[in-house]
């Protein structure tokens, strides 16, 4: 949506990073029900890991650990479907349906494949990738106690991993269509479901068996098949809404150009996320050889700071959404103004939200039931991450502008390489040869954060990621940009 430009220094500043209040309606409207959706999922997670809590800190740790294997399996299905969903954008925004359903079937057939490998990767070497974490300090009969709840719910876990692809694979599709109330609604559903069946499998109310962390899986596995149910039934009952329904599953063709396309562009996300995801569980690990009380931190820390980092991550999406629509419409101009505002938006949000967290953190971590020392690492480790938010805000939002342009493998370098080049050995030196403090080395680690912000600020004013990707047509805008 262009605006007339505005003259002055206050007028230019106005018109590349704030924007009209048009365009913020358009943001609300897309990110709001994104923001919705997360913060459930997120206060969900929060609740879940309260309620595992109350039963004990082995158990709690035992399902944060066997919850970073999922974590891996999450973001490398995310990759795999981010291919195909930079295609969906730019075919919705060009009005090609046809080309949308391909995309659509690709991400099916993405599913498929991951979910086969997760599962016999898990299956043969679960146990020992539960007990890379348990390293550190502390009493062998704990560490034990810790492998067999993570095992137990793990276990279970994996039966949740077939809905929850499927519900990303339509989920992310209605949301390349600008249609984020449905997978909202869905999650909503799921959401409540399992936090009544965590009250009674958990603690054994009503009649229901006690069964404390298995309950905690089955309550997430059954949680999540209600929400698939939900946003399949519903697209495929209103297809005349959603057009990529029609003849979605009558063949399982998609043109050989195209998929080579999605697969030339989606090959580095997918590795992006997978290493990425790994290097975030490495750093976990990493920070685990200083003690099972920071794990036990640590897990408090993402699942509080996750809560409070859901527009953060909300606004990429809305990024990848509306300037990857911009590009297919063959609109540059606007792809760039729109991702500079995006940014600024997002930047001005974690100053508010990030104060919040800093204001709160004393407090949160007594809502587990854990030690004081546990708690005194969660609050100081909650601070840190609030400190880096505004960081994190610009790295996510140049991420996905670069993604949008289908520079897939600029994002690889900027993220994964990124992680493991800079961040893991950092962290790993700072950990195994020098003796700070806990609550001096995670701070210290995450100064890298303030190096990737740059470097991604850097990409996106270039603006070479710009570059329409379903259209033979190319602007003369864009044209100017190549010389």
């Amino acid at each position: 949506m262009k605006q007339p430009a505005s003259t002055g220094v206050f007028g230019k500043f106005r018109n590349t990073f704030i924007g009209d209040r048009e365009f913020y309606t358009t943001v609300i409207m897309l990110v709001l029900p994104i923001i919705v959706q997360n913060a459930i999922s997120n206060f969900v997670n929060l609740l879940d890991n309260v309620m595992i809590g109350q039963v004990g800190t082995p158990q709690m740790s035992g399902v944060a650990i066997a919850n970073q294997l999922i974590f891996v399996f999450n973001l490398t299905l995310f990759g795999g479907l981010s291919g195909a969903g930079i295609f969906g954008a730019q075919f919705f925004g060009a009005g090609d349906h046809e080309g949308f359903r391909y995309t659509v079937r690709f991400k099916l057939w993405t599913v498929a494949v991951t979910l086969v490998v997760a599962i016999i990767v898990f299956l043969t070497c679960g146990d020992q990738l539960i007990s890379l974490y348990l390293a550190g300090e502390g009493d062998a009969v704990e560490r034990a106690a810790m492998l067999e709840y993570g095992r137990s719910y793990f276990r279970i876990m994996l039966w949740g991993l077939l809905p929850f692809a499927l519900s990303q694979a339509y989920g992310g599709s209605l949301r390349e269509m600008g249609e984020a109330m449905l997978p909202m609604k869905a999650s909503l559903v799921g959401v409540i479901t399992n936090l009544c069946l965590n009250y009674l499998l958990i603690y054994g109310k009503f009649g229901f068996p006690a069964l404390g962390v298995e309950g905690a899986a089955i309550a997430t596995v059954i949680s999540r098949f209600a929400e698939l149910a939900i946003i399949v039934v519903y697209a495929h009952r209103n297809s005349g809404r959603f057009q990529f329904i029609d003849g979605l599953y009558q063949s399982v063709r998609i043109p050989k150009e195209l998929v080579l396309n999605i697969i030339k562009k989606g090959m580095p996300l997918l590795a992006n996320e997978l290493f990425w995801s790994l290097g975030m569980s490495t750093l976990t690990q990493i920070f685990s050889t200083r003690g099972l009380n920071v794990v036990a931190a640590l897990n408090i820390t993402s699942t509080i700071s996750n809560l409070f980092n859901v527009f953060v991550f909300s606004m990429g999406t809305a990024v990848a959404v509306m300037v990857g629509q911009a590009l297919g419409a063959n609109d540059i101009a606007d792809a760039k103004q729109t991702a500079w505002r995006l940014i600024f938006f997002n930047v001005c949000t974690c100053f508010v939200v990030g104060g919040a967290l800093i204001a709160f953190s004393p407090t949160i971590p007594y809502i587990y039931n854990t030690t004081d020392y546990v708690r005194m690492l969660a609050a100081r480790f909650m601070q840190t991450s609030a400190i880096y938010m505004a960081f994190n805000a610009v790295s996510n939002c140049a991420y996905f502008t670069i993604r949008s342009g289908g520079k897939t493998f600029i994002t690889f370098l900027f993220d994964s390489v990124y992680v493991w080049v800079v961040f893991v050995p950092f962290a790993y030196v700072l950990t195994h040869y020098t003796t700070l403090d806990i609550l001096v080395l995670y701070p210290v680690c995450y100064l890298t954060d303030v190096l990737k912000c740059i470097i991604g600020v850097i990409i996106v004013k270039d603006g070479r990621w710009a570059q329409n990707m379903v259209s033979n047509d190319v602007s003369d805008e864009f044209v100017e940009t190549q010389c």
